[in-house]
């Protein structure tokens, strides 16, 4: 792993951060690549899919969708604790999307001063996408992250995408998640192909409204391409990690910690902040050792950052924006942890970021790239529409007449003043 110190004095925040987002290159521009793979799908439809996959290497696919005896028997092909685990977090990513959605307003309704009923209705989308990544390895926890609050919005068709294993069929793992998640409607397809088939549908595939969870860089620009058309849960990049260390922090939890990040991809941002440079120093010693003894974990780049006061350590964070945010330091809690720009934002002895990538019950679609200044962690919301229902009398329409149409004038629009005012004439 690559680590380097920094000293900072405090001042501008933004522009560190940006330096601290900058150690890891941009990546190459996909959008030509890409938008081929689309095209060629929404003209191709099954025939595309399958020539993308053996273009890129894919195994064989005899058919695209899995058998549902195969969905359902997968559970049964796994290490006894390995389904307990998935049930465990199946079962907690479930309770905290329902309590989500309990704060969700399904509807809302406004009386207004002229008589006029505004009503916004939400109501789940018709069918989503959701996207499991594979490649490195099977990740059953992302398909459980996607399709939990898809079920709990009330999503009434889930399908998921997932990139077949050498056998031509998705691993035991990602199949038993789909099991437990409720899905029976899998399809071994991997890539910008996945995101297509899924956006325009395809002889085997019916297009979806929301296409949701996390892949390569592809994967993810085919997403970006295709949002208008369908909706995306947003544009993930590399998994990111800051901590905010204090004297009280265990050293060796977070070397862990910032190696468990480091196994997600060498492209991962990796930043440790505090005002103890001891510790500075020893999590840098336990990192190198750590790394240099685990294969799993790549050669991401970690900085070591001394800050003049917590206070500006804790400004720094929230410059970064990160996906991952960990407390560690006297006296983070609760309260600390409201006010933090970032995904998730993890407190307490036990705050270890790879809970919330698994188990504790927090989605691990998470804001990356900064972008957590203005998005958030995946959710019921994400999966549901929006309606306002308008219900005017006539009496309403007649108050209201006068004001649309000197505000249409003034827009250049004399007709909705028009159309508006015919409301008020019998």
């Amino acid at each position: 792993m690559r680590i380097e110190r920094i000293e900072w004095d405090g001042a501008d925040a933004r522009a560190l951060a940006a330096r601290l987002r900058a150690m890891v290159p941009e990546p190459d521009d996909l959008t030509e690549a890409v938008g081929e793979v689309l095209e060629r799908v929404r003209e191709g439809g099954d025939d595309a899919v399958r020539e993308f996959a053996e273009r890129f290497g894919e195994a064989e696919l005899a058919q695209l969708r899995i058998d549902r005896d195969a969905i359902t028997a997968a559970p049964g092909l796994l290490e006894p604790e390995v389904r307990e685990g998935l049930r465990v977090a199946a079962a907690n990513i479930e309770a905290v999307a329902r309590a989500e959605l309990e704060r969700f307003e399904r509807s809302s309704s406004a009386e207004l001063a002229q008589g006029q009923r505004i009503e916004v209705l939400a109501s789940p989308v018709a069918a989503a996408g959701i996207y499991a990544p594979g490649g490195r390895g099977a990740y059953p926890s992302s398909v459980l992250m996607c399709c939990v609050p898809a079920y709990v919005a009330g999503v009434p068709r889930i399908a998921v995408a997932t990139p077949p294993a050498s056998g031509g069929r998705p691993s035991a793992a990602v199949l038993a998640a789909c099991a437990i998640a409720g899905v029976d409607e899998v399809y071994a397809i991997g890539g910008a192909q996945a995101v297509a088939a899924f956006a325009f549908g395809t002889e085997t595939i019916a297009a979806v409204e929301v296409i949701a969870g996390p892949g390569n860089r592809y994967v993810t620009e085919a997403k970006r391409l295709v949002a208008g058309r369908v909706g995306i849960d947003g544009l993930a990049g590399p998994s990111e990690l800051v901590v905010v260390a204090g004297g009280v922090a265990n050293p060796e939890w977070i070397a862990l910690d910032v190696c468990a990040q480091a196994e997600h991809g060498p492209d991962s941002p990796l930043v440790v902040i505090s005002l103890d440079a001891a510790l500075l120093d020893r999590i840098g010693e336990l990192v190198a050792e750590l790394s240099a003894e685990r294969p799993s974990v790549t050669g991401a780049t970690l900085a070591l950052i001394g800050a003049p006061g917590l206070e500006l350590a804790l400004s720094l964070a929230d410059a970064i924006a990160p996906e991952h945010l960990e407390l560690a330091y006297a006296g983070a809690d609760e309260s600390a942890a409201r006010g933090r720009v970032a995904g998730c934002v993890f407190v307490g002895a036990g705050g270890a970021t790879a809970f919330g990538d698994y188990a504790a019950g927090s989605n691990h679609v998470l804001p990356t790239g900064g972008a957590a200044r203005f998005g958030g962690p995946l959710g019921p919301g994400a999966f549901m529409r929006r309606t306002s229902v308008v219900s005017l009398s006539t009496e309403a329409a007649a108050a209201l007449a006068p004001h649309v149409a000197a505000i249409a004038g003034a827009e250049g629009f004399p007709v909705h003043g028009e159309s508006a005012e015919a409301r008020t004439k019998r």
